[in-house]
């Protein structure tokens, strides 16, 4: 029973790295994923490796090609787009649901989840590049936190995936706006506190609008453009 349930967890870590070498740049957009250089790096077998590239397909983060094998996927400013508009759907309606079920240990979450991503953007603002993982992984946990009373499991699974591929542009260019997304993760905090849902809505809307033309700006100026993929 232990064995069993040791190999599904060790099964389980070998997806999440593969997933999130993908969302962090470590395999690179439109790299052709080589069989045996993967079961080398990832210490699997065949058929596990397979079983989670399907997944990684379901999912679109990679993408099948029949005989030519596996691809990581491609980026684009359409897609960026589109996988922006997705995320103010879900978030801004899950944030609503938050809003209204939150209890008093939910609070107390946001104001710790906050706390810590407010920790390591004063540390981003001093500089401190060797933070920018540990950054973005607070701010996903800030945003899941204020979303974590919605009620619905499968609304949370969605989000994270559409959150998740949207992280992906980011961490591509690198990019920290600074001061304005700090501003902005604290109004998004003392309007869920108030329970005030229509400004919790325009300000989230607001912050994922001006990450993405943030992107686009650093593309448009000769950045890494995802269209040339």
């Amino acid at each position: 029973m232990a064995e069993g349930a040791e190999a599904v967890t060790q099964r389980h870590d070998i997806f999440v790295e593969l997933r999130r070498d993908i969302i962090f740049g470590r395999l690179s957009a439109g790299e052709r994923l080589n069989p045996a250089a993967l079961r080398d790096r990832y210490g699997v077998s065949a058929s596990t490796l397979r079983e989670k590239l399907l997944r990684l397909a379901e999912e679109g983060f990679v993408t099948g090609e029949g005989k030519r094998g596996y691809f990581v996927a491609d980026m684009s400013a359409e897609r960026l787009r589109e996988i922006a508009e997705l995320r103010v759907l879900l978030e801004c309606h899950a944030l609503r649901k938050s809003l209204e079920n939150g209890d008093t240990e939910w609070e107390a979450e946001i104001v710790a989840a906050h706390h810590r991503l407010h920790r390591l953007e004063e540390r981003m603002r001093a500089g401190e590049e060797g933070v920018r993982e540990t950054w973005k992984h607070y701010d996903w946990e800030f945003h899941q936190a204020l979303i974590s009373a919605c009620g619905s499991a499968e609304l949370m699974d969605l989000h994270g995936s559409v959150f998740d591929k949207y992280l992906r542009y980011q961490m591509r260019l690198l990019t920290f706006r600074g001061d304005i997304a700090a501003t902005e993760h604290r109004q998004m905090l003392d309007a869920a506190l108030a329970r005030d849902a229509a400004r919790a809505e325009a300000v989230l809307r607001a912050h994922i609008e001006g990450g993405v033309d943030h992107c686009l700006t650093y593309y448009t100026e000769g950045g890494d453009d995802p269209e040339s993929d």
